[in-house]
């Protein structure tokens, strides 16, 4: 029986040895005598007897009963601390449970040894006042084995680096009273670059110091530029394969200065090159051609396909003048002017301005009153009224739109009875106001306006953005303006004349050139479209003058042939999952895909539908440079009051350029 009971106890012992986590950290030898000794495997001291609790008051730093090791990691001298404080706390609640049933007995309480499991009053609050967080927020089980990571020169752990919610937010209401002390446009935090200084701070770690003034405006924009430099090189790889198109954007800015932008555009991005003052300058076609000249020449003239500018009578002639010397740049204006000036006329008729005006009623006596706004606030669905527009000519129409949207909540206002009952529908701006609202011929007006309109627009909106090459859109999209006009009309010429004359004034007299014809016929998704493609002649006729050109096509006659391949979809032209793309992909990655049975007329189209059809600087670097949307200290960095053409060159070279990085 003894033997049993011996058997089992060194059973129990063994298992208990292999489970306790102290064994990890210690080897079990025995003297010649049978005695057992416990090497430490950290700082290697062997020691006598005591058993394995013990050995972890040697790990967990409590003096009194074994020194202490010194080699002992952070983590393992906290895990076992933490063990130590449960073991304690395990005992005393035995203790507990023991006196409650002796006092149910009536018995003493009995004391049972413990042995290893015990550790005295003072060491267990000493444990505990060390290892134990004195926050008041719970600490889960699992995370007491792993030691805090925030004292200097502990190694940081990824639970350590994940900060609070009260951290992140000091951190985002420092960069706020930043943004709200500078007067920083709110939209600057969705700059590419804002998470990457950010980054980059917090990649140094606190000390990190500001730059300088002097340093932000003259080392670092030098450096800045020259990135942007490394970045244009890189764009002039680009300009020799598909080619490129020039623009140059003059503007006055509020101190009667004459500039002149040139930027460059390809499918990678814009570049800005250098602006120019042109006050003094007579600015004639020749002198205006000899400016231009200069700037060619520093592109490549081989590498330009196209060229833009406004539609002024001296800019237009130079553009001529540039054509006959390099043959393969062609001219056209600005298309984004040309179709706001579209835009322009139409709002200025009469008819469309007493809409507009009426309009203008409507909305001004609703934002006037708070009691009308916010009792349509409430609507379900409801939206603002006041729209931007893109550019001022087109916010009569975005304006027309936004109100005809809104019909049925101001119908379903001025016929409520607690507007009928107010003072405000008595007054004379109140009875105008809802008058206008119950008035069917306003709503239908506006509806036919807004439809009119709504091609013009969209492709406004086409030819403005810099995202894709827009020169293979434009001639479709004043086809199809033209078009919806004629149908919403019912093709009744007295009713839809006075719009389509003002298009063909702008159109055909001022911004069509054989140019846009040619992209047009090259561009897949309208050749393809055989339904709504324009076949006027005015189309084949561009492009027979561009392929005959031989400073364009220096292979005319192969190329000729060629079309013959992509407009009766032949060879590579004809497979099925090229009319498939032809309106999904861009059209100058499609002839890369599906162009190879028509080299010559490939290496054309790509060239052509590669580029844009507006001076997309127009709005933007004015506006960079506008001193009202600028803070006075800083007036001068973009050379606003004494000018400096190199000075003034870096803002605007840096913000356009970096941009396109992205």
């Amino acid at each position: 029986m003894d033997q049993q009971n011996n058997q089992s106890a060194q059973s129990t012992q063994s298992v208990r040895e292999k489970v306790d986590i102290a064994w990890n950290h210690f080897t079990e030898c025995k003297t010649t005598d049978g005695k057992k000794q416990y090497k430490c495997l950290y700082c290697g001291i062997i020691y006598k007897g005591g058993g394995i609790h013990r050995m972890k008051q040697h790990l967990a730093g409590i003096k009194g009963n074994i020194a202490s090791c010194k080699k002992v990691p952070h983590d393992i001298r906290h895990q076992m601390q933490q063990n130590l404080i449960e073991i304690s706390k395990k005992k005393q609640q035995a203790q507990q449970d023991l006196s409650q049933i002796d006092d149910l007995l009536g018995e003493d309480p009995v004391e049972e040894e413990r042995g290893s499991c015990s550790v005295t009053k003072s060491q267990s609050s000493d444990i505990h006042g060390k290892g134990m967080d004195k926050g008041k927020r719970k600490i889960d089980e699992i995370d007491n084995f792993f030691a805090p990571r925030t004292k200097s020169g502990s190694q940081p752990s990824l639970k350590s680096v994940m900060a609070s919610k009260e951290a992140v937010h000091r951190a985002d209401l420092a960069i706020a009273r930043w943004f709200y002390d500078s007067c920083i446009p709110f939209n600057a935090i969705n700059s590419p670059f804002a998470q990457k200084a950010i980054d980059a701070v917090a990649a140094i770690g606190p000390g990190y110091k500001l730059p300088s003034y002097h340093r932000l405006r003259v080392n670092l924009l030098r450096d800045a530029k020259e990135e942007c430099k490394l970045l244009i090189e890189s764009y002039i790889k680009t300009w020799k394969e598909t080619g490129c198109t020039l623009m140059a954007d003059g503007w006055t800015d509020t101190r009667n200065r004459t500039l002149i932008n040139f930027l460059v555009y390809c499918p990678r991005g814009v570049s800005f090159l250098k602006s120019v003052d042109a006050s003094d300058v007579i600015k004639d076609a020749t002198t205006l051609c000899s400016l231009f000249t200069d700037i060619v020449e520093w592109v490549g003239p081989e590498n330009i396909v196209h060229f833009i500018t406004d539609n002024a009578a001296n800019y237009k002639k130079a553009g001529e003048l540039l054509h006959e010397k390099y043959g393969n740049i062609y001219w056209s204006p600005c298309a984004a002017h040309c179709i706001n000036l579209i835009l322009k006329d139409i709002g200025s008729m009469p008819y469309i301005t007493e809409l507009a005006r009426k309009a203008s009623k409507v909305t001004i006596f609703i934002y006037n009153h708070a009691f009308i706004l916010a009792w349509l606030r409430k609507r379900k669905g409801w939206t603002e009224i006041v729209r931007p527009g893109l550019t001022r000519f087109v916010t009569t129409f975005i304006t027309l739109r936004s109100v005809h949207d809104h019909k049925h909540d101001l119908q379903a206002f001025v016929t409520n009875k607690a507007y009928i009952d107010s003072k405000l529908s008595k007054t004379m701006k109140g009875k105008e106001a809802a008058s206008i609202i119950l008035d069917a011929n306003f709503w239908n007006d506006s509806f036919i306006i807004s439809k009119l309109s709504g091609p013009l627009i969209r492709l406004l909106r086409i030819v403005d953005a810099d995202e894709k090459p827009s020169l293979g859109y434009l001639y479709d999209g004043m086809f199809r303006a033209r078009k919806a006009m004629k149908t919403m009309f019912r093709n009744n010429k007295r009713m839809y004349k006075p719009f389509t004359s003002i298009i063909k004034r702008r159109w055909d007299n001022q911004l069509r050139q054989g140019i846009h014809s040619a992209a047009y016929f090259l561009n897949p998704q309208f050749q393809y479209d055989r339904e709504n493609y324009c076949s006027k002649s005015g189309v084949l006729q561009g492009l027979v003058e561009l392929i005959g050109n031989k400073d364009v096509c220096p292979k005319s006659t192969l190329a000729m042939n060629e079309v013959r391949f992509f407009r009766d979809s032949l060879e590579s032209f004809g497979k099925l999952i090229a009319s498939t793309l032809a309106k999904e992909m861009q059209p100058d990655e499609w002839w890369r895909m599906f162009g190879s049975s028509a080299p010559n007329l490939q290496k054309l189209a790509i060239r052509i539908l590669s580029q844009t059809s507006s001076s997309s600087d127009e709005n933007n670097l004015s506006n960079i440079c506008d001193e009202d949307d600028i803070p006075c200290e800083d007036v001068k960095a973009f050379g606003m009051q004494d000018f400096d053409e190199e000075e003034f060159e870096n803002p605007s070279f840096d913000h356009t350029n970096l941009v396109d990085d992205y």
